[in-house]
Formats: structure tokens, sequence, C-alpha cells
């Protein structure tokens, strides 16, 4: 195949990302720093971004320059292969900060690992080593006007020695900011396949229009293709995960929890603040200030040790997640790795969403003046939520225990 250069992009922005050196990051403990620097950067300016809708390319830059887009690409081609544990705090310190700085590259993750189950050895060399040097993967997976999110219009055919792939796809997360594009698509067989478009392909058109009240700097739009060419050898016949057991699915919802955490952390943590420093104790507390109010201390007590078993399961998700990728992955350790993300995420969840509700509450009315842009926080845990209904996660849970079933094998669960 011909060397890996960025070409034109055919968007409807000007923007395009930028193709630097990229570090590689030795260990668990860089990755983490990575992620403290990193966070430190996107903080400062995330509520202004949120507000304006701005895109936060130079975060996303810095994400790709720091490593921390390669941190699970395996030892064996060159990454560092850190823990589940490790990859959890590293998408709840980033998704602390800035949600969508954490959304942005969470599709990655989860292609990275499918791609270690479905993909060739020749593809996978190819593949990881690109992210390794700084390429970024996006998503164009899911589309609109279907049955479900399992159902695909999206079609690829044989056209010489390559194919060409046809379809629209929305919920695009990740693929304005990315130098591959991976459209999942039906193939000649009917089977579905997942196809590696660079950015730039003559007939792919990437469109900034992500209209959600929440996640708003994401970009989670649109991907058009229209007859687009792709190398035979960047077609991946993912339909090949679902053969065997595995733990794509519980990775991916790893991801997904930890950003919900990190929504939560920094709702509650602006509720203090704002409580201490802004609000107005209610006038039968009689109380000189808002955190003297017994009923403010026992809510606030209440968020935070909420909060905390929430980290705890999703702390305890990650090291099943690390002792069954230890050893061959039968179908019973898969299920006790989707079960353990799966109760890690109803708890995530659920404090996110209470968190941000609560912190309007207890801050008072001051705290709904545009100039905080609080309601980002409640914005972003209602919409990031809904990429899959928790009320499945309670069922899932209580199925498996109750009767030992065991859960369904998609990246959902």
């Amino acid at each position: 195949m011909s060397s890996l250069a960025i070409t034109t992009v055919h968007s409807d922005l000007d923007s395009a990302p930028l193709l630097l050196p990229a570090k590689v990051l030795r260990n668990d403990a860089e990755a983490l720093q990575a992620a403290h620097e990193l966070a430190a950067v996107a903080r400062t300016q995330a509520a202004k971004r949120d507000q304006q809708r701005k895109l936060p390319w130079s975060e996303i830059e810095h994400f790709t320059h720091s490593g921390l887009g390669s941190i699970t690409v395996p030892r064996a081609y060159g990454g560092p292969q850190v823990s589940f544990q490790t990859l959890a705090e590293v998408f709840r310190i980033i998704s602390a900060a800035d949600p969508a700085l954490g959304q942005i590259p969470q599709n990655q993750v989860g292609i990275l690992q499918l791609l270690q189950g479905a993909a060739t050895e020749p593809q996978k060399a190819l593949l990881f080593t690109s992210v390794l040097n700084g390429w970024r993967i996006g998503n164009a997976g899911p589309e609109r006007g279907t049955k479900n999110t399992l159902e695909l219009k999206a079609r690829i055919t044989r056209q010489g020695d390559g194919y060409v792939i046809s379809g629209q796809k929305f919920y695009s997360t990740g693929a304005l900011f990315a130098h591959w594009v991976a459209v999942k698509a039906l193939n000649d067989e009917g089977r579905q396949v997942m196809a590696f478009v660079r950015r730039g392909s003559p007939g792919l058109r990437i469109v900034d229009d992500w209209s959600g009240f929440g996640q708003r700097t994401t970009a989670s739009g649109t991907v058009l293709l229209d007859k687009v060419p792709v190398d035979a050898e960047l077609v991946v016949d993912n339909w090949r995960i679902g053969e065997s057991p595995n733990i794509q699915g519980a990775v991916s919802q790893l991801i997904q929890a930890a950003i919900d955490a990190g929504i939560a952390e920094a709702a509650l943590a602006d509720t203090i603040a704002f409580v201490r420093e802004r609000a107005r104790p209610w006038i039968d507390a009689k109380v000189e200030r808002a955190s003297d109010d017994p009923y403010v201390i026992a809510d606030i007590g209440r968020l935070q040790l909420e909060l905390h078993a929430a980290q705890a399961l999703l702390s305890k998700a990650a090291r099943v997640l690390d002792t069954v990728n230890a050893a061959p992955i039968d179908a019973d350790a898969a299920a006790r790795a989707s079960i353990a993300v799966a109760e890690a995420k109803v708890l995530t969840t659920e404090i996110s969403l209470q968190a941000s509700e609560k912190l309007f509450e207890l801050s008072g009315s001051r705290a709904s003046l545009a100039e905080f842009n609080l309601d980002r926080h409640w914005r972003n845990a209602r919409v990031h939520t809904l990429h899959d209904p928790v009320r499945w996660k309670y069922h899932a849970v209580g199925a498996y225990h109750l009767n030992g079933t065991l859960p369904v094998r998609h990246s959902w669960i």
C-alpha cells in the first residue's frame, strides 16, 4: 500500500488534524502523569468551549502528541499496553476536566481492542503502528433511520483489487478529528466488516452537524460516503469478533463508565465550590454560610459517598478485566467482565445525573446564570448516558446473579 500520508481534507470545516510526532509512553505511571497534565490544560477553557461550541482541536493534538492515544496498543506491536485499571483512570481524569475530550477518543480504544480479535496480523501491524505514530481513529458505525443500532444500510462492494463503500453515518464521534475513519458496512455476503478509510479519500465527507445539547464539542455528527475507495488490506472482518468469547464490549463500556464518573466528579467539585464561595444560606437555617446548612451538608455527604461507590466499582470492574484478560477467555470469563462493568456503569450513570442536577438545588438560583455555565454538567451527563439504557444493565446483572444467565455479547454490554 502507499505510505501513511494525510491527504486533502474533504470536510465542511477548514480545520484538519495535524500529524505531529507522538510519544510512546513506557508504562502505566507515565500514562497517568500524561493524563493529569492534559487535564490541567483542558480544564482552563472547557466551560468556554462548551458555551461557544468551540471544538478542542489543540487539546486533541495534545492528547495524541502526549502518547495517550496509543496506551492500549499491545506490547507485541511496540505499545505500552497499560492495565485496564490505568485506562479507566486516564479517561476519568480527562473527563473530569472536559468530558468531550474524553469522549472523542473513546471509540479509538474500542476499535483497537476489536482489532486484537478480528484483524489479520498484517492489519494489526499496520494499524497499531499508525496509532503509535500519531494517527487517530474515528467512528463511523451507527446510522439513523434504522431499526436498531446494529442494523446497517452502508454497503461495501468489490471493485478491482479493492473495494468501494457507500452510506451515511451519524453519531460519528471522533471522525472529524481522525486520520482513519473506521466505517462499518455490510459486504457482498451480507456480513459486517470495518473499513479503515483514510481522511481525505475521494467521496468521503465529514460534516460537523452535531446539535446535541450536551457533549457539544465532540463533533459527533455525519459521515457521508459516496463510492469511497478502500484498499483490500484495510477491510477488517469484524464479524469474526462474535465467533468466540471476548471482552471487546466490556472494554468499550468501561470507557463509557469512566467518562460518566469524570462528569460526576466535576459536577460535585463545582457544587462544593459554589456552595462555599457564592451560595446564600436559606433563611430558616439560621446560619451565616450556606456550607453550614445541615441539609446541604447531608446532601453533599450522600453525593460524595455515591461518587466513591461508583469510583470503587469502576476500579473493581477494571481489575476484573485485567484478570480475565490475563488468561484465555471463555464464555464465563467474558460474562464476568461484562457484568462487572455493567455494575459500574449503573452507578456512574446515576451519580453523574444526580450530582449534576443536585448542583442547582444546593447552590441556589444564582448557579443557573449563564455566566457560570454550570448546566453543562447535567447536559453532558444526560446526553452521554444515553448511549445505552441503564435499565438493561439492571436486567443483565439480575439475570446473571439470579439465574446464571450470561449476558449477550456486543459493544453495549
